[in-house]
């Protein structure tokens, strides 16, 4: 044995009481571990501290979801008993709606509410400033079956389900979808659920002077599916044959800067930016700048029952650039980690203000490992950056931006938040949906009532009476509240 190793070990590590985990072991709160380490792996992270002070902020009326009257609330009509749950707007390359030759495009999510497979991406349409929901026209699916085995693709032949994304207007008047491809979880037949970043070109025709009609794709093509370096691949997670793990690659949501394409995307972790594993629960940079937080969490962790879950979660909001064909042009460090927080932060959704960077996206409290967060909570997450690709920071300190904790069987809880930004002013629409998949016999899946959050540097608030019409995605000068010029300290 080298002596002089043990001795400077033993300079660096204080040991005093012990406790034996599981069969191993754990310092006590106060003291260090010789398996701590302090690894950011240059990104920001969403931290443990940051989380449970969250908790103390439930409540606050500047985060939390509008109520809305359960009377009021009318089920799709073009939906024709669907359920319309995730939906998006064609967007201008800033994030502001796009006008397509008079109307408001959206895409979303839709299927049978008795089947929870069918899932696939419809396009509903309507006049620009008709904001009454029953103003809304369904053009039905925008892909045919047979529309998967056309590019010769065989990641996009083996396509199950449709998953979100995001649209966009190109400069030359094209629409471009995003969205994610995924296929079915079947391990013993092959397949494990893989999500791939997918994107198509949407072909419009104009009959007459009320309707617009999908003619079908072209340019249709899978992206990106991870890379293992930055980003898990499904191999990573399932190839030891334990299906335990959350794996996500989804979700596109497509932005432009300086000309640059991109896409911002969710995703987990891969080896080279802090992956998953018990490992993952001695980095201090997943939990607090402050040591003592750190040690007594940590402590904590390792002793609850969350502890399974800490260690699998790895979720990140990643980013590729991309080429002018859509192609990858370059796999860029994740935006943001959740490391030992949850496996799971969704639908990514970023913008340009004021010169700084929006980013948000929508969580579970039922995915999370935070004491003090719930199976019922649901939240809007938000982050703030001076750079597209670095340094995000908490809106609000901690990253609360929205949270309601409604039963899953009240008819107005709602999920899937998603900020959409105006052409002027501070405040930008928020729509989501409302009821539960196939929770109720007379009420689907729907367009929620749509409300104004106001932005100004770190700090948002949801705007005092703004609520909108279902689903309305913009609001006019006139109607967007400007008077709320206070920070509702």
């Amino acid at each position: 044995m080298n002596f002089k190793k043990v001795v400077k070990q033993a300079s660096v590590v204080t040991f005093a009481t012990t406790i034996l985990v599981s069969g191993g072991f754990q310092a006590s709160a106060k003291e260090k571990d010789f398996r701590d380490y302090n690894k950011s792996y240059g990104i920001s992270h969403i931290t443990r501290e940051d989380m449970s002070e969250m908790a103390l902020q439930h409540g606050n009326e500047k985060f939390e979801v509008p109520k809305f009257d359960e009377k009021t609330i009318k089920n799709i009509p073009s939906a024709e008993g669907l359920d319309v749950w995730d939906t998006w707007p064609l967007q201008n390359a800033d994030g502001t709606v796009a006008e397509y030759k008079g109307y408001q495009i959206v895409f979303g999510l839709a299927g049978n509410p008795k089947d929870p497979n069918d899932t696939f991406v419809y396009m509903f349409y309507k006049k620009e400033g008709d904001n009454s929901i029953k103003n809304w026209k369904n053009a039905g699916k925008v892909f045919k079956a047979s529309d998967k085995f056309g590019p010769n693709d065989p990641i996009l032949d083996k396509q199950s389900e449709e998953w979100s994304g995001s649209a966009t207007l190109t400069s030359d008047g094209e629409v471009r979808l995003f969205y994610t491809s995924r296929q079915k979880m079947e391990p013993e037949a092959g397949y494990y659920g893989k999500q791939t970043l997918t994107t198509a070109q949407v072909n419009l025709s104009q009959p007459d002077s009320t309707t617009l009609k999908v003619e079908g794709v072209e340019d249709y093509k899978t992206i990106f599916d991870g890379d293992g370096k930055y980003y898990q691949t499904v191999d990573q997670a399932f190839g030891n044959g334990d299906y335990s793990d959350n794996h996500t690659l989804r979700d596109p949501h497509y932005v432009e800067e300086n000309g640059r394409k991109y896409l911002v995307f969710e995703a987990n972790s891969g080896t080279e930016v802090g992956y998953q594993g018990e490992e993952s629960l001695y980095n201090k940079a997943y939990y607090s700048k402050s040591e003592a937080f750190f040690q007594a969490e940590k402590t904590k962790l390792l002793q609850s029952d969350k502890k399974d879950a800490a260690e699998l979660a790895n979720g990140v909001l990643g980013i590729i650039e991309i080429n002018d064909d859509y192609s990858v042009k370059k796999v860029m460090k994740p935006l943001i980690g959740s490391n030992t927080v949850t496996d799971e932060i969704e639908r990514p959704n970023i913008f340009k203000k004021d010169g700084k960077w929006y980013l948000f996206t929508s969580s579970r409290g039922s995915k999370m490992t935070i004491d003090g967060i719930d199976s019922k909570d649901i939240y809007l997450l938000g982050y703030v950056s001076d750079s597209l690709s670095e340094g995000y920071k908490p809106l609000n300190k901690t990253g609360i931006v929205l949270h309601h904790d409604l039963d899953p069987y009240d008819v107005t809880w709602n999920y899937a938040h998603y900020a959409i930004p105006q052409e002027s002013g501070d405040n930008v629409v928020v729509t989501s949906y409302m009821t539960n998949r196939g929770y109720f016999e007379d009420h689907k899946s729907t367009f929620a009532p749509s409300f104004l959050l106001n932005i100004k540097g770190s700090k948002t608030s949801v705007v005092e009476d703004s609520i909108l019409e279902q689903g309305q995605i913009s609001v006019n000068d006139d109607e967007d509240d400007d008077e709320d010029d206070d920070d509702k300290e």
